[in-house]
Formats: structure tokens, C-alpha cells, sequence
């Protein structure tokens, strides 16, 4: 059996960790042996990867505190578990598992970068200066790999895209149940915008609240329907009430059911500043709906502009709405069409099982690499 531990920065609800948990369980069926560490204190996905027969640690690492023991922790894991891929996941792992390789034997360690930028000059550096710790460093999207490259980050032969993957059957369209959901939740003719993700800065909600604004007063019955949870809730709410769109707008907390959601909306939007690959951008699309988003980030190769929906320049809430405003004008026919195209793309680019394949030729790859050296 081969052997692979996923060493992550944090297990929350986001779109690296949910990518994470998808791949983690699906090369557990697989075969694998996999084991799970998380720098920080776990908040999500514990349950559903130790169910899978998948065991989770904890470096018990706390945020903009540095702790090397964290690091004498992972290295005896690693001598313990003696796996054959190390696979980190974001900046703080990516690091820690540079360093490990100083105290412990790893025979293949791979790095995932998953945002344009992962900070400011610093991270950059830093990533510079120990990719010769990494035997491979992985991108989630085309645009990031290809501005990493250009700023002198990894070098070209060190790095390869490999994008996130979507459970086409668990966000699929479901015409049958819409009705009935939709008067359930007392939307009725209601025109649904769905967004779902952190309330934190990098998603910028206050842009795409005055956006809303703009097209709730040509579109009275525009709902917008926000699901997630984070620092910005208080900040959002006080917004949302000071442009008067308490009627409007719901935020509805972390939930379990986003695939529900997905079916009674209408239409997804995000404004995020900057993004890596949003798995949430997969989800609509699988779910059949179009999308209005900013042009952050890997969002252009999941959006089709005019095809599958309308991309906008970020931090631009006049853009924003006007794309909205286009979206709710086109016909209902039209608008379905749009969330076909984008299934169609993401059934052909980004199913979870053809991404989770790729992971494992790149693994068996460097292994068998490492092999003929010895």
C-alpha cells in the first residue's frame, strides 16, 4: 500500500480544505494509506475523513504564533507513519514541510500554492528561497502558475497545474424539487442570487452588497442569499441595514445543505478581490446555474464570458451590478442555456474523479523518480 500525508494549514470551510477532503477520501477508496495533519486546531471535515478511515492530527499551532515544535511534532509523525507523498496544503504548510525534510525522511514532497498570491513579497520570497526543499510545486490554476513563474517564484520544470475537481452528482440541477423548495422558503417569484464563501476581506461582500443595491432598485424582487460565516458578519449586517436592504439580502451562516441552495437560485454571484480556483464557481456550474463574478484568479477558466455567464474587472461595483442587471434581463430559456454551457465545461475540465486521477499520476510519477535514483 502506498502511503500519502496530506500536511494542511487548517481544516475550516474552505475551498483548499474542502479540496482537500475530496481528494483525501477518494485515494483512501483508492488504496492509499492516508493520514491528515492540520497546523492549526481542525474547525471542519474531522468527522467525514475519520469515517472514510482516515486519521487526523493536529500540530496545535496558533495563528501568527511560531511554534517549533510544530515542527519536531510533524517529524515524528512522518518517522512514524513513514509515508511515501508528503502533500501540502497553502503558505504555513507548504513551509513546514519544507523545513521537516531537514529532520525526517520524505520521500516525495509536493507543495500546492492555491491563490494568485499568497501574501505580499515576504511569502513570495520564502517560497524562493526554500523550493529546493519541494520536488514539485503545484498551482490551482493556469493564470497563478504563470505569474508565479514570470515573478521568478518556482522555476518553470518545478511547477504544474493541477485544478480543483467537483462532485458532479452531488451538484447537479434538479427541476422537480425546485418548486416545491422555492415556496418552502418562501421565495416564490422572487429572482435568487446565491453566494457562498468566508465573509472575509478577500471575497469582498461589501462591493457586491452595493452592487445588490443597484439592482434591487431596478429589481425589487432581487433576493440575494449569502451563506458562510467569518470576521466581517457584524460589518456586513450593519450594511446591509444602513442601505436598507434588510428585506433583500439573508446572510445564512455556515450550512451543511449548499447543494439545496444551489438548486432553488437563479444565478450565482461572487466579487472576490483575488481567488485562487473557487470550488464554489465549480458547484454552480455543476448545479447548472450561470455566473456573474469578478476576473480574479483562475474564475476565467471556469467562466465562459457571454457563454456560461459574465465575468467583471474586480473591485468595480458598478460593473457588477450592470452584469447583473444583464443576467435577470435575459430570458429564463437564455439564462438556462448559460447554466448548461457551464455544466458542460465542467463536466468535460474539472470532475472530481479525473482531477483526483491526475494527483495520483503526478504521485506514482515522482515516486517511482525518486525509485530509479536509489
Amino acid at each position: 500500500m502506498r502511503k500519502i500525508l496530506f500536511v494542511s494549514t487548517g481544516l475550516a470551510y474552505g475551498g483548499a480544505e474542502t479540496q482537500l477532503k475530496e481528494v483525501a477520501i477518494r485515494l483512501k477508496q483508492r488504496g492509499w494509506g492516508v493520514r491528515v495533519v492540520s497546523l492549526l486546531p481542525p474547525a471542519a471535515y474531522v468527522e467525514e475523513l475519520q469515517q472514510a478511515g482516515i486519521h487526523v492530527d493536529s500540530l496545535q499551532m496558533r495563528r501568527k504564533v511560531p511554534d517549533p515544535r510544530a515542527l519536531l511534532r510533524l517529524a515524528r509523525i512522518i518517522r512514524e507513519e513513514r509515508p511515501d507523498v508528503v502533500h501540502a496544503y497553502m503558505f504555513h504548510a507548504n513551509l513546514i514541510a519544507r523545513f521537516v525534510r531537514l529532520l525526517a525522511p520524505v520521500p516525495v514532497l509536493v507543495c500546492s500554492i492555491r491563490s494568485l498570491r499568497e501574501g505580499g513579497w515576504f511569502r513570495e520570497r520564502a517560497y524562493q528561497v526554500t523550493d529546493w526543499l519541494a520536488d514539485i510545486t503545484t498551482h490551482v490554476s493556469q493564470r497563478g502558475l504563470e505569474r508565479y513563474v514570470c515573478a521568478g517564484v518556482v522555476p518553470v520544470h518545478k511547477i504544474e497545474y493541477i485544478p480543483n475537481g467537483v462532485d458532479l452528482s452531488r451538484f447537479a440541477p434538479n427541476p422537480q424539487e425546485r418548486p416545491q423548495k422555492r415556496h418552502t422558503m418562501n421565495l416564490h417569484e422572487n429572482f435568487v442570487w446565491l453566494a457562498v464563501g468566508r465573509l472575509e476581506a478577500p471575497k469582498d461582500y461589501p462591493l457586491m452588497l452595493n452592487a445588490f443595491h443597484q439592482v434591487y432598485r431596478q429589481f425589487p424582487q432581487a433576493r440575494l442569499l449569502i451563506i458562510g460565516d467569518g470576521m466581517l458578519r457584524l460589518a456586513l449586517e450593519r450594511q446591509i441595514a444602513d442601505i436598507e436592504l434588510v428585506n433583500a439580502v439573508q446572510l445564512l451562516g455556515i450550512r451543511q445543505d449548499v447543494p439545496d441552495w444551489m438548486r432553488i437560485a437563479d444565478a450565482y454571484v461572487m466579487s472576490s478581490a483575488w481567488e485562487g480556483m473557487p470550488n464554489v464557481l465549480l458547484e454552480a456550474h455543476a448545479s447548472g446555474l450561470p455566473v456573474v463574478c469578478t476576473d480574479v484568479g483562475g474564475c476565467a477558466e471556469i467562466v465562459q464570458h457571454r457563454v456560461s455567464g459574465f465575468l467583471v474587472p474586480p473591485g468595480d461595483a458598478d460593473a457588477l451590478a450592470q452584469a447583473m442587471i444583464q443576467m435577470m434581463s435575459l430570458s429564463e430559456a437564455e439564462r438556462q442555456a448559460m447554466g448548461q454551457a457551464g455544466r458542460a465545461h465542467v463536466m468535460a475540465n474539472f470532475e472530481i474523479e479525473q482531477v483526483v486521477s491526475r494527483w495520483e499520476a503526478l504521485y506514482c510519477e515522482w515516486i517511482e523518480r525518486k525509485a530509479c535514483r536509489k
